[in-house]
Formats: C-alpha cells, structure tokens, sequence
C-alpha cells in the first residue's frame, strides 16, 4: 500500500484473492472449453469430413437383435479401398456383400426368389427348392430354404471348388455334382437341377418343388434394384458430392420423405415410380454427384441389372460398365455387339464353358436378367407395384399387348451399360494379392475381377470421380483354387508383381 495508508486487511486480501480465483476459473472453464469443441471438431473431421468415411468407434450403438437369420441379409458395409484410391485419384469403393450371413451376394437372391415363390404358390412349404449353380448361389440357397422351413436340392460342375460344396452339404442341402458340359446338353448343371424340381412336382404336385432358374428368373434383379441398388446410393449419398459445381445441387435425398416430407421443391428422378418417392433430389445443372459409376462383372446378370436401374433412376448421369473375365462372351455383346468369343469362332472349345480360373462370372449366353441391362427386357411387370412380394415375368407379352414401353415394364430400348473392361486370370491373381497385402482385404475371384475393373475405370475417368463395384464374397470359399498355390503354379499363374504393374492396358 502507499505510505501512509493502511495496509489490506486480511478479509480483503481473501476478497481479492476469490476475485482473482473465480477469474481464472471462469476463463480458465472458457479457455478448456473452447480446446475440447475444437477436439471435437479435430475428432468429427478425422472421423467422417477428413477422409469422406465414417470410421467405427466404441460409442457407436450395435444393430438391433434380429428375429432370424434372414433378418441379417442386406445392409452390408462399405469400404473404401485405400490403395486404389490413392493410385487413381478416386475413391474406388467395394460393396462388401461377403458380409452377408451365407458369405456372399447370392444371399440376397435366395431369399427374393424363395419369398417369391412361397408367395406365388409355386413353392409351398417343406417343398425342395433346386438350382444349378457353381458355388456361392447353392450355398445361398441351402441356408435360405432351410430357414424358409423348405429343402434343397443343388446340382454344380464337379471341378467348381470343393470348399463350397462342403458349405451346401454342411446345411443339409442335397448335391450333385455334375461333369461340365454345354448348356444345350441335358445334363449340363442347370438342366439336371430343372429336371429335379419337374420331377418333384410330377410326384408330389404343385408346390413341391421349384426350379430357382436364377439366370432367368428376374427375381434376381428386383432383389439388387430393391436392395443393393438403394443401399449404394444411401451410402455414396453420406460421403457427400463429387465433381465440380454448386454442393446445393443435389438435394437433402435422405430417408425424410418417408414420414411425409413431400415438398414442391423436390423431384423424383426421371423413370422412379411411386416406391422410389422417397428418393429425391432438387433440380440443378450442376455437375456434382454423389457416384460417377458402378462396375462389376455378369454371371446370371442380375446384379448389374438390378443396380444398374435404380442407380440410373436415382441420377442419369451414373455410367454402368460391364467388367467380363477372359473366355465370356460378354465384353464382345458390349463392345462389338456379337455374343461370340475367339475360341468359339476358331472351334477351340475347352472343357470348361470358358477358358478361367474364377467362378461365378462370365457367360457364353446372354441370360434374361442380363437383359434388363441391355434394355430389351422390363424387370416390372405393366402396372405391377415395385413394392409387391409377387410378380408374374410376362412384361414382353405386355408391352407387345399395349405397345408401352417403360424401363421397369417391357424394357427401354435403352440399354443401361456405357462400356466393359476385360479382366485377365493373372489380373484377378495379382489383385487379390495386392490387396490382401495393402488393404487387408481377403477376396475370392469374382470379387477382384470386379475390382480390377473398378481400378480401369477409374484410372480412364481420372481424378476426382468416385466408382463402386461389388466384392462378392471373401476368399474363404476358394483356398483349394484362386488361392492355392499349388494350382496357380499349375495353371501358369503364380503371383509375382510388387505393385499394380500386372494391369494391362
């Protein structure tokens, strides 16, 4: 204190003091304050905006319990492959429909088409459900009808990889393996499991046994249009918009309108019927987007076509590419507009139906759910509600009655698919190599022959776009083939590349 005035009495200091402490106090509750909302901005920017995915902590909330295994189907996850993207400047993301409770996409097919005919009366329960199929569609069907309360009957080529015969029999399924042959021959797979399902029901009448006829039956697509294809677009729409353009382009296209959020200024996609309502989006000249395109490889074709529909549906702009393994025909349909292969046109026919090593993929036909993709056959029949659990696939002889054509009824004209890319045996080999090595991802062949076409596509697009494909299942189902080292080095297909040099051009 100054000279001559008194000293601060002791409850002043006390005073001063509590001023001084609830000072620092107050602004140090503020300072703290503001250092935890900037770790939580840190943390949600490292979390979900920083790298556009959302990765999984603690806190996040389990799924609810599931009544029963099927309840489990659908709803997989998707990942964005580090590796790829960073080589192409994009982000190349994979459907992981290994996730499903059967190990594969197959599972969504069973179960559309089993619902389908118990709803129909073309399967009735404890009736046999029966299907030719090499590998992940049998195993589907196996799990599927057992849950379904009905039995399978499964007839496969005999070299198709043991380990998922194994898988078939574990559930209880009957199988007949079956030496490869052409489909016009009586006892190629698919024909021998049609005749088992003709006889069934000639012995025990309508309902006891069904056909599951998953290369024509178009229950194959409507299970990809009204389940992949939506979950895709959910999933892209998260990690927000591509491409240059205003971010107010495309509109708030959550789930809301389902709870009756139906305003003027929101618009359904050219071609959406009233299920898809609930999937919109403002209109905008912009050039933004949530997904450039989708790519994957056709065995019944089912899942390009029925992704392929409703991608489209949801923004025109999506490009559909087709990825074909060497040997099918399918590239040349696309390519070149004939269904013809080199050896077929030289007489060089091997043993298999097509000259590789992957399953699953790859055909010598064109198939009716393929079709739909090509734009000459509708996945809905006139007038039929998308939403209905029965259908009845006679949308030709409907168009050709009313002479309408619309792409969920009786086809386009318009065929859904831009291009195709080729993808070779050593590719597939070294891809999933590459990425079991780079990304921790252990895949079986279908699965990096589609990647190996969303990397082509996506290094022709360049920088800042965004391709998903399907990874079809893991690579559990294949150890004694695609990832068997005795076999590669039989087939001339050991790996041997470092980096991604083995993609050709």
């Amino acid at each position: 204190a100054p000279r001559g005035q008194p000293g601060p009495t002791r409850g002043g200091v006390m005073e001063s003091h509590a001023r001084t402490t609830s000072f620092v106090i107050t602004g140090g509750s503020a300072f703290l304050g503001a250092i935890a909302g900037a770790c939580f901005v840190a943390a949600r920017w490292y979390f979900v905006d920083g790298f556009g995915v959302t990765r999984k902590t603690q806190q996040q909330s389990p799924p609810p319990v599931s009544l029963s295994v099927l309840d489990t189907i659908g709803n997989t996850p998707m990942i964005r492959i580090q590796s790829l993207s960073n080589h192409t400047g994009c982000d190349v993301l994979i459907k992981c429909e290994f996730a499903n409770p059967g190990g594969s996409v197959k599972d969504r097919v069973a179960l559309k088409i089993i619902r389908e005919a118990l709803a129909s009366g073309d399967l009735k329960p404890g009736g046999v459900v029966t299907e030719g199929t090499a590998g992940s569609t049998g195993v589907s069907i196996a799990m599927v009808a057992n849950a379904l309360g009905c039995e399978a009957h499964l007839s496969l080529p005999d070299d198709a990889a043991e380990e998922k015969t194994q898988l078939m029999r574990a559930f209880g399924a009957t199988v007949e393996p079956v030496r490869p042959v052409s489909i016009t021959h009586a006892e190629h797979f698919v024909n021998v499991a049609r005749r088992r399902a003709a006889e069934a029901v000639a012995e025990n009448g309508k309902g006891s046994g069904m056909f599951a006829d998953q290369f024509e039956n178009l229950a194959n697509a409507r299970a990809h249009h009204d389940g992949t294809g939506p979950e895709i677009w959910e999933q892209v729409k998260g990690l927000g918009l591509v491409g240059s353009g205003n971010d107010t382009a495309i509109g708030d296209t959550s789930l809301s309108t389902r709870d009756g959020d139906n305003s003027s200024s929101m618009r359904k996609y050219p071609g959406a019927k009233q299920s898809d309502a609930k999937y919109t989006t403002k209109q905008s000249k912009t050039t933004r987007r949530f997904v450039d395109a989708f790519v994957c490889a056709c065995g019944t074709g089912g899942t390009l076509a029925g992704v392929a529909l409703f991608l489209k549906k949801m923004d025109k702009r999506v490009q559909i590419f087709l990825v074909d393994p060497q040997g099918s025909s399918l590239y040349n349909k696309i390519t070149r507009g004939v269904l013809y292969t080199h050896h077929e046109a030289e007489g060089k026919r091997l043993r298999n139906p097509f000259d590789t090593i992957t399953e699953g993929v790859g055909i010598n036909r064109l198939t009716r759910n393929f079709s739909v993709a090509l734009g000459d056959e509708g996945l809905f029949e006139e007038h039929e509600d998308e939403t209905s659990h029965t259908f009845r696939d006679n949308s030709r002889q409907s168009a050709r009655s009313t002479g309408k054509h619309d792409e969920n009824t009786s086809g386009s004209n318009t065929p859904l698919i831009s291009g195709a890319f080729k993808a070779s045996d050593r590719e597939a080999v070294e891809m999933s190599r590459f990425l079991a090595k780079r990304d921790g991802l252990f895949l079986g062949s279908s699965s990096c022959v589609n990647i190996v076409g969303a990397t082509k596509l996506a290094l022709q697009l360049g920088p800042g776009h965004r391709v998903v494909t399907i990874a079809c299942d893991g690579g559990g189902r294949h150890l004694s083939k695609f990832w068997s080292a005795e076999y590669l080095e039989k087939h001339g297909l050991t790996p041997v590349a470092r980096g991604l040099e083995f993609l050709e051009t």
